[in-house]
């Protein structure tokens, strides 16, 4: 058997398509949802961290210790697997969503609480001086400079994200490593596993890029 009849085979993935695609739709609203709910949790870890009392900077400062030192795998199959001996039971797809949005709040906060701190400490005290409230200067006058600037590592952190979503496979999630896994033994032929590369490659690739040109952006106006 040639190397294409093994890992291009055009039969195979003709068949196995489908069932490629369905693990896509899955692996996007996954991504999407991990990510989306990740960015809020990790604004309001942030915040916390920076402007709280110093109890609860010390509880935010070990959220994010700790869950950007657990491997998610392992957060996965606690999630899933131990929960339900506590009374809390979730369905593979809302265990996941939550095991990746904790660690990606972890990150993110990071990522917010650096682009925040590197706000220069002028722009906070004009604010004070102008009497701006506390949720007016960071909504209209902190929280956009340090967007701004978080942008580059927040959208690495997407791409990150969306490339764990390939571990839910172990919570039974039809996600499309998952799929891709299924039709190549159904098949008995590694060209879906390829093909779910290339899926990745081409949704992922435009995002990697995205970062590259942002930080190259980034580092022109700061060297102006």
């Amino acid at each position: 058997m040639s190397i294409t009849e093994t890992f291009f085979n055009w039969g195979v993935l003709t068949s196995s398509f489908p069932l490629l695609l369905s693990g896509l739709r899955v692996t996007l609203l996954l991504g999407l949802v991990s990510i989306i709910a990740g960015l809020i949790l990790g604004l309001l870890i942030s915040l916390i961290r920076i402007y709280s009392i110093r109890p609860a900077r010390i509880v935010a400062k070990i959220y994010i210790d700790v869950f950007r030192s657990i491997p998610i795998l392992v957060l996965l199959i606690v999630v899933y697997y131990a929960l339900p001996f506590v009374g809390f039971r979730l369905s593979p797809f809302m265990s996941a969503a939550f095991a990746l949005t904790l660690v990606s709040g972890a990150y993110t906060a990071e990522i917010f609480r650096a682009g925040i701190e590197a706000i220069p400490r002028g722009q906070f005290e004009a604010s004070q001086a102008l009497g701006l409230s506390y949720r007016h200067m960071m909504m209209d006058i902190i929280l956009p400079q340090a967007i701004r600037i978080v942008i580059p590592p927040l959208t690495n952190n997407c791409v990150n994200v969306v490339k764990d979503t390939a571990l839910a496979s172990v919570v039974a999630m039809p996600d499309l490593l998952k799929q891709a896994t299924q039709a190549q033994a159904l098949e008995a032929n590694p060209t879906p596993l390829i093909f779910a590369a290339l899926m990745y490659v081409a949704l992922l690739w435009p995002l990697i890029t995205l970062v590259g040109r942002l930080e190259k952006k980034y580092r022109r106006e700061t060297a102006r």
